[in-house]
Parts: structure tokens; C-alpha cells; sequence
């Protein structure tokens, strides 16, 4: 009993903390609505850069909300990067309407590399701009987002800057695990911080990466992290690390996008990174998964089983939790009905991470779109570019 007493007491303090760290952090966060579009010409130019593997599906409208921009210097270069559906058909009749597009072909992956790392890589190699844009090739853009962007930029002499997009996929679960973790993004990386150059904290987003060229090849660009499945947020951290500048702004009416067709999906797609989250390192994900469990499990369980003072704690800690995934719902627009769906998704959670760890051992390495990525080579890289290293 006394041990359940100080895990129910550890789980209220912790749940308190994360929530007031969390809703303090994110009032500090400016929002790209914020940002005014400045009026000195001429603009400098960027590269849009979209790498595309199999999106048949979500391209064509990603590319038509990029060609309606209201920044006129600007370059948009599509990879297509081995699809084997009909996205180079669409990317053609796309191109028939827009001949500015910009659409080069991969129809081989180097050694050493992943797809999409590789694909960015080649899209910036082939670059004009003097800054670059990494987005992907299913988020849909409000027409002001690149020129208040580059105002920001300019204004402020950043280097990189990352927005934080909206989903609008539909499903309460699913929307249930994304606010999750995006909760959990935001706690583990703080992006409210990455302003700040004392501060060890940084920020990448795949939606929405904007950097200054020069900044991106002092760093070795994705080449430094051509093995790493989190390439978004790994290049948020080498640029930072390396002293540059950068912040990162929410940006919820100004990008969006159906982040995974469904729960079946998401959870796919988590189990591509989610042991990356941890470096591969079982220790890390076995530290997570206690966590969950203590923290968000745990407690429900001993409300619902205890008698007492116990009890009493357990549901001011779950109480907590469900004030957490409620400010999580409203900040990103989310139906409060997914809060319901809050108390399954630890055991999903759990579920992934136990999941992917245990395929990535015995597969000797991830499978991802077609293409098996060895563990040994994952792990190589992170030894051969220590900076690729997710946590210090």
C-alpha cells in the first residue's frame, strides 16, 4: 500500500507539472497569425522542396495550395522518390498546367541513405533559393504562410523555423492518440524554448522547415542524418546545436493537414520512429513504457480499486490527465468526445513502442515503404554522426 501511495503521489506531482509546463509553455508561443508581411522588396528567393513516395492520393491538392502563394520569388522542386503508384502521372498532368514545377525523378536509393532523407537531399542539392523549405507532400497551405514566414525570417535574422500545423483527420481515437502525442512532443522538446540560445532545446517540424541555405550546408544538411527516421526534428537539432538561430510558431490556420488516414495508419507510422525516439536503445524505451504505465495507467486503476486517501489521489491524478487532454483538444480544435477515447490510448502507446522495439530486433532493422532500412546501419550512423543522437 505504501508503495502504490507514492506512485499515486508521484503520478498526481508529475501529471501537475507536465500540464502547467505544457500550458505555460504554449502561451509563450507566438502564432504565425502574428506575424506581419513586410513591405521591402525584393524577396529573397526560396525553394519550396517536396519529397513524394507513393502519394498519389494527397499531392496534387499540396501542390495546388503551394502554386497559389502569395510569395512570387520562389521555386517549387517535387522528388518524386521511387513511387510505384501513379504519382508521377499526377505529378506530370500537374506539371502540363504549372510548367514552372520543378519534378525530378528517384529511381534508385544510394547506400547508406533513407528514402525520404535522401530525397531531401537531392531536391536541395538541385536548390536555387537562398532559403530552403521542406514540406510534405500532404499539407495543404494558407496563401500568406510563406510570406509571413520570410518576414519573420528577415525581421528577426533567424536561420530556421519550424510551424506547428493542424490536423484534420476524423476519428475520435484517432484524434484522441494524436493529441497524445503531440502533448508528448511538446513536453519532451519544449519548442517554446528553442529561441532561446542558452537553452539546450530545439524543434523540427516535416510540415513546415524553413532554412537559411547556407545555414543547411555548414551543417552537412541530411547528409548528417541520412540514416535517421525523425529527419524533421534532427535537423532542428544539428542547426541549433551548431549555434544558429531558430524558432518555431504555431501555425493552425495557416497549415493542415489529414496527418494519417486512421488509427490503423498512425500506428504504422509511429512504429517506423518511435524506437528512434529512443536512439535504439531498449533501456530508453523500457523507461517509456514504465512511465506510461505509472503515469497514466496506474493511477485510473487505483481509483477505480482502492478505497481512502489512495483513492482520493489516484483521481485527482487522472483528473489532472483529463485536464490535460481537454487544453490539448482545444488548443489544436479538437472534439472534446475524443477525451473519452484518452483512456486507451496509453495502451496503445504502449502497444507501439513494445511493437516496434521487439520487429526492429528480431527484422534486424525497420521496414518502410517498400525498402528495409538494417539495424546495424541505423545504428552505425548515429555512431558516425554522434549529433544525429536525439537526446545529449
Amino acid at each position: 500500500m505504501i508503495i502504490l501511495t507514492i506512485l499515486a503521489v508521484f503520478a498526481l506531482l508529475a501529471n501537475l507539472y507536465a500540464l502547467l509546463d505544457i500550458g505555460l509553455g504554449i502561451r509563450q508561443m507566438r502564432t504565425l497569425g502574428d506575424i506581419k508581411v513586410l513591405s521591402s522588396k525584393p524577396d529573397p528567393m526560396v525553394s519550396v522542396i517536396v519529397p513524394a513516395c507513393n502519394e498519389e492520393g494527397t499531392v496534387e491538392p499540396a501542390l495546388r495550395s503551394l502554386l497559389a502563394l502569395d510569395y512570387k520569388n520562389i521555386e517549387i522542386i517535387v522528388v518524386n522518390d521511387r513511387s510505384t503508384d501513379n504519382t508521377g502521372k499526377v505529378l506530370e498532368n500537374i506539371q502540363h498546367e504549372y510548367p514552372q514545377l520543378k519534378i525530378f525523378t528517384i529511381k534508385e536509393l544510394p547506400e547508406g541513405w533513407l528514402g525520404k532523407n535522401n530525397a531531401l537531399h537531392q531536391g536541395a542539392m538541385k536548390a536555387k533559393g537562398e532559403y530552403l523549405l521542406f514540406t510534405d507532400a500532404d499539407i495543404l497551405f494558407e496563401k500568406s504562410t510563406l510570406s509571413r514566414a520570410v518576414s519573420l525570417m528577415l525581421g528577426e535574422r533567424l536561420d530556421h523555423l519550424s510551424l506547428i500545423f493542424k490536423n484534420i483527420a476524423k476519428g475520435s481515437l484517432l484524434n484522441a492518440m494524436m493529441v497524445d502525442a503531440g502533448g508528448g512532443l511538446f513536453f519532451l522538446f519544449k519548442p517554446w524554448k528553442v529561441s532561446n540560445r542558452k537553452s539546450k532545446h530545439f524543434m523540427g517540424v516535416g510540415a513546415f522547415n524553413l532554412l537559411r541555405k547556407s545555414a543547411y550546408r555548414e551543417v552537412g544538411g541530411h547528409k548528417s542524418i541520412k540514416m535517421h527516421p525523425i529527419d524533421d526534428i534532427m535537423l532542428g537539432k544539428i542547426i541549433k546545436q551548431s549555434g544558429f538561430r531558430q524558432e518555431c510558431l504555431t501555425a493552425y490556420d495557416f497549415l493542415t493537414v489529414h496527418w494519417y488516414e486512421s488509427t490503423s495508419k498512425m500506428i504504422q507510422g509511429l512504429m517506423k520512429n518511435i524506437f528512434a525516439l529512443y536512439d535504439f536503445r531498449i533501456l530508453y524505451a523500457a523507461i517509456a513504457v514504465c512511465m506510461i504505465f505509472v503515469l497514466i495507467i496506474l493511477p485510473l486503476w487505483i481509483a477505480i480499486l482502492c478505497t481512502g486517501m489512495l483513492r482520493g489521489i489516484a483521481v485527482m491524478a487522472v483528473c489532472v490527465r483529463l485536464i490535460s487532454a481537454a487544453y490539448g483538444a482545444s488548443v489544436t480544435g479538437t472534439p472534446c468526445k475524443t477525451l473519452l477515447f484518452s483512456f486507451l490510448t496509453p495502451y496503445i502507446n504502449i502497444y507501439i513502442i513494445v511493437k516496434a522495439v521487439f520487429l526492429t530486433l528480431t527484422g534486424n532493422g525497420i521496414e518502410w515503404r517498400g525498402t528495409h532500412y538494417p539495424l546495424d546501419k541505423l545504428r552505425e550512423s548515429l555512431e558516425e554522426f554522434p549529433s544525429s543522437k536525439l537526446y545529449y
